[in-house]
């Protein structure tokens, strides 16, 4: 077979629609790699299914390289002659489709057979990985010789491939480790050996040292390649950024990650001006699911919610160990790629469009991937709920982008962020804040002079209640909160704060009888309500909101609808034009995009989101049909009259109107994922 590995093009890196992660991590009991691989028949299925970039591995989880190469680590079971990897990378490139590739960093089975000394450590001398008799990957220590050893095995592959379209490395988490290697280390970087906290620090310094060479490496041998590397902390995103080409979101919602860690990662991964991208799998469950296959309306749903937030699609699947591909995965994956295809004119170039930035809820935990909290949660359902448009961000963000600061249930307000703040609202800025943001920890003293309350410290009671305003009543489109006037259940503490004069009390607090315990309790739950107290739960000065309690943290611990109620209320008044509003049920997602056409010209593009997954078994929620939605009146903010409405890529108009600022229309039918595009 000639080798001729030219990259698909020479233009600058551009991260297609369409892309499949193609596992491979064969384990070496496997007797017949590759042997019925076809490169054209590969090639042939992956463009039909509307596929333009495929991941194909060099070296696997186990630590077979498969390639060909003098290496001891090429697969045993990969006949002598075959070389796997480059009969898919010509075979790709042939057809023009991009062939980025993959190396295992953290896990590698093979290196810790025959080098066990480079395996990371626990605390008390035992291997980091599974336990005696049990399957699952040993993990490498990156302070040890292993990576001169990976660098080793990089540097072929860019020599072997070159120029190579991308590499994808993998398992590249802050690994604390008490290895010799890593002890040794540390020592000599003036680290504390007996303190965890030190050696979870020195993991990151780790991480970013062999980032900042692989990353040097790749660029030296293949100037245009993109680089990736996997299973980063989202939180350190930040940091991480300058050695990532893209950011990618691995998200397989029935894998364990859920249908809200996409949503809420993507908001901040969004805003560090690279290109990212979303992904899922083709399996029922996670990865390796052979013979798992996806209903279409989960694959539909979770491909239209990437390109809704301005996203690259990534679908993941695992090739047969002999090399041939699932015609039932591409034909799955080929239908939702067309409905991508088809769309791909409105969605080049369209960026999302916020009025909102949503601090990030730091999780504390620097050795996870998870930058998820109950907080992060609760923000993106409630706030997804209410249509509101809004990034994630962080005290070093830019503030002037948005109309609309959210700083959730325990913000740390230091000295630096008080200054922008305050700058912020000097310049026309709003602010809401919940539980003790803006606050002291303890509640008792306020550290931003424009909240519109005086605090008094935290409750005595774990459990109050909080009773709205008649003008909130009157507001509410929830019937049975509107009927009387009920004192809702708060299961947080909350933090005792009074009104400042002029400022709008939206709720005050109904305090208990008494504390539950086993001194004093009443019946099955939290103590009744006993009076209304002069506190107050919600209140709104001229441009700043205050809730007394962690509504974010409590919306996402307890989905309880009257905090969403009053979050709305607040906002509101601070925002009493959003960029739009959408009629229908909660499930509905909505974001705004706006793409550049001709000149200085602009269109506006909004994707309506009509899915709902369902909890299907004790652990797994899933979209298993397309329900449709009929008459969904849409209310755009936009400051001219459009000259046309229509709906991509059929481009069938729709009737609207125009006035005081807002396109006003109605969607005959929302079918799962629908593109309003007005010019």
């Amino acid at each position: 077979m000639a080798a001729s590995h030219k990259s698909v093009d020479q233009l600058p890196f551009s991260l297609p629609f369409r892309q499949v992660h193609l596992d491979f991590h064969t384990g070496p009991a496997i007797p017949d790699v590759g042997s019925q691989f076809d490169p054209g028949e590969f090639a042939r299925m992956v463009k039909a299914a509307h596929i333009n970039s495929i991941t194909v591995f060099a070296k696997c989880h186990h630590g077979h390289l498969y390639y060909n190469t003098a290496r001891p680590e090429r697969h045993p079971g990969l006949k002598p002659g075959l070389d796997l990897l480059a009969g898919q990378v010509e075979a790709l490139h042939r057809e023009g489709i991009r062939a980025p590739i993959y190396l295992s960093v953290h896990c590698d089975e093979y290196a810790a057979d025959h080098y066990p000394q480079w395996i990371a450590q626990n605390e008390d001398g035992s291997h980091v990985g599974p336990k005696p008799l049990q399957p699952g990957w040993q993990i490498m220590d990156m302070a040890s010789p292993y990576l001169e050893f990976l660098a080793e095995q990089t540097a072929e592959v860019l020599k072997t491939f070159k120029p190579v379209d991308g590499i994808f490395f993998d398992m590249c988490w802050d690994q604390p480790s008490w290895n010799p290697y890593r002890l040794e280390a540390m020592a000599q970087n003036g680290f504390n050996l007996d303190s965890a906290d030190d050696n979870r620090r020195y993991a990151t310094i780790v991480a970013h040292g062999y980032m900042k060479r692989l990353h040097d490496q790749v660029k030296a041998s293949s100037r245009d390649a993109s680089i990736f590397f996997n299973c980063r902390p989202f939180f350190q995103l930040k940091d991480d950024i300058a050695y990532q080409s893209q950011a990618e979101i691995e998200a397989l919602p029935t894998g364990g990650w859920g249908y809200m860690y996409f949503p809420i990662n993507v908001r901040y991964a969004r805003t560090f001006g690279k290109p990212y991208l979303g992904m899922t799998a083709r399996f029922h469950k996670s990865w390796a699911d052979f013979g798992g296959l996806k209903p279409y309306a989960a694959l539909e749903y979770e491909t239209s919610q990437m390109i809704a937030h301005g996203a690259r699609c990534s679908v993941g699947d695992q090739l047969h160990p002999r090399g041939i591909l699932d015609k039932a995965s591409y034909a799955l994956i080929g239908k939702v790629y067309k409905r991508v295809a088809d769309r791909e004119p409105w969605l080049e170039g369209a960026a999302p469009v916020s009025q909102i930035g949503l601090f990030q809820a730091p999780t504390g935990n620097l050795s996870t991937t998870q930058s998820t909290s109950r907080t992060d949660e609760g923000a993106t359902r409630m706030l997804t709920q209410l249509r509101q448009q809004f990034d994630v961000v962080q005290p070093t963000s830019e503030f002037s982008r948005y109309e609309l600061l959210i700083l959730p249930d325990a913000v740390k307000v230091d000295d630096a962020l008080s200054a922008k703040l305050h700058a912020f609202l000097a310049a026309g800025g709003k602010l809401l804040l919940t539980g003790t943001s803006g606050l002291t920890p303890d509640g008792t003293k306020s550290l931003l002079p424009e909240l519109p309350v005086l605090p008094h410290g935290m409750s005595p009671f774990q459990a109050n209640y909080f009773r709205v305003a008649p003008p909130v009543l009157e507001a509410a489109s929830d019937a049975s909160l509107v009927s009387y006037d009920a004192d809702h259940i708060l299961y947080d503490r909350t933090v005792r704060v009074t009104a400042k004069p002029a400022a709008e009390t939206l709720a005050r607090i109904v305090e208990p009888y008494f504390d539950r315990n086993w001194q004093h309790f009443c019946s099955h739950g939290q103590t009744p309500t006993d009076q209304l107290s002069k506190f107050a739960a919600a209140v709104v000065g001229k441009n700043v909101a205050y809730l007394a309690f962690p509504a974010f943290h409590s919306f996402g611990e307890h989905g309880n609808l009257p905090y969403r109620l009053l979050v709305k209320a607040a906002l509101d008044r601070l925002l009493p034009e959003p960029l739009i509003k959408v009629s229908g049920p909660s499930y509905i997602e909505a974001t705004v995009q706006r793409q550049p056409t001709t000149g200085s010209q602009t269109r506006t593009i909004i994707h309506l989101l009509g899915y709902f997954a369902q909890r299907r078994t004790a652990g797994l929620d899933i979209a298993e049909d397309i329900v449709l939605l009929y008459d969904v009146q849409v209310s755009l903010k936009l400051p001219v009259a459009p000259r046309e409405v229509y709906l991509a890529p059929s481009r069938l108009p729709l009737t609207f109107t125009y006035n005081a600022g807002r396109v006003v229309l109605k969607l005959p039918v929302l079918r799962g994922h629908e593109m309003i595009v007005v010019e």
